[in-house]
């Protein structure tokens, strides 16, 4: 009687590497900054420009950072971000605002992708449509994808931070009414983290363990 053939378990193959994953897997929280480094206005504005090459709910780009750098602005959100050292001793710390999703602006978000000659025109009613279809008069929905955007937006920045060099901290310990205010969001705006990027000193751990991925993985 034959035996019925088994499966093969070939070695697990070592994860491939190379640049951006070399950046993904040595990121790490930071804690300590050198108070006395800055950023330049180009180095801030080129964090937010990859930033905001995560994608978007149809092209939505609801999103928008305000780069607290200034000892003024810093002294203003350090006694709203639970007096926390980071906002104070880091180069800049990015205020993360998702915008409720609006639909209306579909077609305003759009037109340069058509003036590019990615999108044929008539697509964009095919985009602003089945938009409406999911965000109009559905807040919940409409602030679920703020704070999607945002996230995709900081993951972004965080990760072009290490591959420059810097070490950041998405942070989620403040008073989100407080900020609100003292830095004048709109009524379509959350503030959905804050995130500290600078140069580092000594002290920062490297990137804690993981949990095994046979506990967070399954195939269907």
């Amino acid at each position: 009687m034959a035996l019925a053939p088994q499966p093969s378990h070939s070695p697990a193959q070592p994860t491939p590497t190379n640049a951006v994953i070399e950046t993904i897997l040595s990121r790490s929280a930071a804690k300590y900054y050198d108070p006395a480094a800055t950023l330049s206005d180009g180095e801030i504005r080129d964090l937010v420009r990859i930033g905001t090459s995560a994608p978007t709910s149809f092209h939505l780009q609801n999103w928008r950072f305000i780069a607290v750098r200034t000892p003024d602005a810093k002294a203003r959100l350090r006694p709203i971000a639970w007096n926390q050292p980071a906002i104070t001793d880091a180069a800049v710390t990015f205020i993360i605002i998702g915008q409720l999703a609006d639909a209306s602006t579909v077609p305003e978000r759009l037109a340069p992708v058509v003036e590019a000659g990615i999108m044929p025109a008539h697509l964009v009613p095919e985009w602003e449509i089945p938009a409406r279809g999911l965000y109009d008069r559905q807040p919940q929905r409409q602030r679920d994808e703020a704070v999607r955007s945002a996230t995709f937006g900081a993951a972004a920045i965080i990760y072009a931070a290490r591959s420059f060099g810097l070490g950041s901290t998405p942070m989620i310990g403040f008073d989100a009414e407080a900020v609100h205010r003292e830095f004048g969001l709109t009524e379509d705006e959350v503030p959905v983290m804050l995130l500290t990027v600078g140069p580092e000193r000594a002290g920062n751990w490297p990137q804690k363990p993981r949990m095994p991925v046979a506990d967070v993985l399954s195939f269907a």
